[in-house]
């Protein structure tokens, strides 16, 4: 079973829709939204089953040129 994580993520000043077509054409989301307030995007990902969580986001979407910043957010099956 995957592991479902919501990302938010600052970027530079002018790169925001830059940030979103590499993210896209990463093909790595479920869903993307452009958002107000202190974060520029927010991207709901699924983890593959056995991958570490930390690493696969570093790895796979962290090394994007005008990414500022990013809060994630690990969700758990409460019922």
């Amino acid at each position: 079973m995957s592991t479902c994580v919501f990302i938010q993520i600052r970027c530079k000043p002018g790169s925001t829709y830059r940030v979103a077509e590499d993210i896209a054409l990463r093909e790595l989301h479920s869903e993307l939204y452009s958002t107000s307030g202190e974060y520029d995007l927010l991207m709901k990902l699924y983890i593959p089953e056995g991958e570490d969580v930390g690493k696969y986001i570093n790895d796979r979407l962290l090394d994007i040129q005008g990414i500022e910043r990013s809060l994630t957010t690990l969700t758990f099956k409460a019922f």
